[in-house]
C-alpha cells in the first residue's frame, strides 16, 4: 500500500513535469527550463527511494497564497498571486526560520516569457499544491538535524528573473513582479512570526541560490541585529564563462533576462556603480561585497552549468560533446581539461570571498546540481563528503559557529562519495550514479510506465545509484 501510495504521488509530479517542461518550442536554451524541471521533480523521487536513511515518506506541505499581493503588484508573470509553502517549527525551532527561494531557470525574450506563464514557473495557478519536504526542508531530526524543526518555507518561483525585476510588457500580458513578489512575501512571512525570529537563514538552489546572493544583505536588513542570519546559495554560482566556441552563451542569456525585466533595480550598489547590470547578474562580481555571513554550497563541474551554458547544443554543431555531457566518465582528455579549467575559473572567483572568515565553502567535485534538497546529497548515510563531513554538517557547523568550513575538493576524479547526475539525451533519460556503485532500483518500472501514460513525447526517468 505504501509502495502504491508513494506511485500515485510520483504519478502527479510526473504528469506536471512533463506537461509544463516538454511542451512549447524548441530553443538554443530550452536546457534552461528542461534541466531545471526535471532536476526538480528528482529532488522527491531521490528523497524517497534512494537515502537508506529516509524512514518514512516527506512531508507534504500545502501551499498558500499571498492574498493581497496584486494590490502591491507583487504577481507571476501571467498576474497571478504568488505563494509559499510553509511548516511550522516546533521547540527549540519555534523561533528560528528557513527561508528557501525555489529555483527554475530563467526567460529572456517575450516568446520564453510567454511561454513560462503557461508554466507552473511563470502562473500559481499551476502550482502543485503540495510539495514534499526534504533534504534541508526535511522535519525529521535523521535527515536534517540542524534544521528539521525550524520554521521552514519554500517561497515559490514565477518571476523568470531570480527574483528580481521590476517591469511589465502590457502587449504581451506579462508581468515582471520579482522584486515586488520577494518583499510581498517577506512582509507576509514577517507577519506570520518571522519578525520573531532569533535565528533565520535564507537559502535557494540554482536560480533560487542567486537570489539568495542578491537578496542576502536585504534578508539581514529585516531583522534586528540581535537576530542571527545568515545565507546559503546552493548551486547558484553562475560563472561567466566562455563556451566550448569561445562564445559568451550564458552572458548573451543573461543580457535578455537583465534587459528585458529591468533587473539592475534589484542588483546591489556596489556592484551596478562600476560594473554594467549584466556582469552584476553574475554571483562572481557580488559575493565578495555581500555584508552578511554567506556559504557557497556548488559542484566545481556543475551539470546545468556544463549541459546549457559551457556545452550547449548551439556551440557545438558537430556534437563532438554529446557523449561526454551525457556521460562525464566518456570525455576525452581535452574535454576533461576545459572542465579542468572551469572549475579553475570558479576556484579565481571566489578568492576574495573565501579570505573572509565569516563566509562558508563546499565546493565539490562531483557532476551535481542542487544538493542541498535532495535527501540523498545533503544528509543521508551515503552522502558526498569531504573531509568525512556531509553537506548537511558542513552547513551547520559553519551556520552555529561550531567550526570555520572552507571545504573545497581535490579535482575530478579523486572524490568517490559523489551522486553524479548523467544525462542520456538519446532517449531522455537522467540517470543517478553513484562513484561507488550501481545499483538499479525499483522505482525504475513505475515511474517510467508513469511517464508513459502521461507524456507528450517519449520521456523516461532512470534512478540509479
Amino acid at each position: 500500500m505504501e509502495r502504491m501510495k508513494l506511485v500515485q504521488v510520483l504519478s502527479l509530479f510526473v504528469c506536471a513535469l512533463i506537461g509544463n517542461v516538454l511542451s512549447g518550442s524548441s530553443h538554443d536554451f530550452q536546457d534552461l527550463r528542461d534541466r531545471e524541471g526535471v532536476l526538480t521533480f528528482l529532488e522527491y523521487s531521490e528523497a524517497v527511494s534512494s537515502s537508506s536513511s529516509v524512514i518514512d515518506e516527506p512531508l507534504m506541505v500545502g501551499l498558500t497564497l499571498i492574498q493581497g499581493a496584486d494590490s502591491k503588484g507583487a504577481v507571476c508573470l501571467d498576474g497571478t498571486l504568488p505563494g509559499y509553502h510553509l511548516d511550522r517549527g516546533s521547540g527549540t525551532g519555534k523561533d528560528s526560520w528557513l527561508i528557501q527561494l525555489e529555483g527554475g531557470g530563467w526567460c529572456n525574450t517575450i516568446r520564453n516569457c510567454v511561454y513560462r506563464k503557461t508554466t507552473r514557473r511563470g502562473s500559481s495557478k499551476l502550482f502543485e499544491k503540495q510539495l514534499p519536504f526534504t533534504g534541508i526542508l526535511s522535519n525529521k531530526v535523521e535527515e536534517n538535524p540542524d534544521f528539521f524543526n525550524w520554521n521552514r518555507v519554500k517561497v515559490r518561483y514565477c518571476d523568470g528573473a531570480s527574483f528580481s525585476g521590476d517591469s511589465q510588457n502590457e502587449a504581451s500580458q506579462l508581468y515582471f513582479r520579482g522584486q515586488r513578489i520577494w518583499s510581498a512575501a517577506m512582509e507576509y512571512l514577517m507577519a506570520e512570526g518571522m519578525q520573531n525570529a532569533t535565528q533565520a537563514l535564507i537559502s535557494g538552489c540554482s536560480a533560487g541560490g542567486l537570489a539568495s546572493i542578491i537578496h542576502c544583505d536585504e534578508f539581514r536588513e529585516l531583522f534586528p541585529q540581535s537576530t542571527k542570519v545568515k545565507c546559503l546559495s546552493d548551486a547558484g554560482m553562475f560563472l561567466n564563462a566562455k563556451d566550448i566556441s569561445g562564445g559568451r552563451t550564458l552572458q548573451n542569456f543573461y543580457s535578455g533576462v537583465v534587459s528585458l525585466q529591468d533587473v539592475q533595480k534589484s542588483l546591489p550598489s556596489t556592484c551596478i556603480d562600476h560594473l554594467d547590470p549584466t556582469s552584476c547578474f553574475f554571483p562572481q562580481n557580488l559575493v565578495a561585497a555581500v555584508r552578511t555571513p554567506l556559504f557557497l554550497l556548488n559542484s566545481a563541474y556543475d551539470v546545468w552549468q556544463l549541459q546549457s551554458s559551457l556545452a550547449p547544443s548551439s556551440a557545438d554543431p558537430r556534437g563532438t560533446w554529446k557523449e561526454c555531457k551525457q556521460n562525464y566518465a566518456q570525455c576525452n582528455s581535452s574535454q576533461i581539461q576545459f572542465l579542468q579549467d572551469f572549475r579553475n575559473q570558479m576556484l579565481d572567483a571566489i578568492k576574495v570571498f573565501s579570505a573572509s572568515n565569516q563566509n562558508g565553502l563546499f565546493i565539490n567535485s562531483c557532476f551535481a546540481h542542487c544538493q542541498s534538497e535532495r535527501q540523498d546529497t545533503w544528509f543521508a548515510d551515503d552522502s558526498p563528503r569531504m573531509g568525512n563531513r556531509r553537506i548537511a554538517q558542513s552547513v551547520g557547523d559553519w551556520y552555529f559557529d561550531r567550526e570555520n568550513v572552507k571545504a573545497v575538493d581535490c579535482p575530478y576524479p579523486c572524490d568517490n562519495t559523489c551522486h553524479n547526475l548523467v544525462f542520456n539525451d538519446v532517449v531522455s533519460n537522467i540517470t543517478f550514479s553513484q562513484s561507488t556503485r550501481l545499483i538499479s532500483t525499483s522505482l525504475n518500472l513505475p515511474i517510467i510506465f508513469l511517464v508513459s501514460l502521461c507524456s507528450l513525447r517519449t520521456t523516461g526517468f532512470k534512478f540509479v545509484q
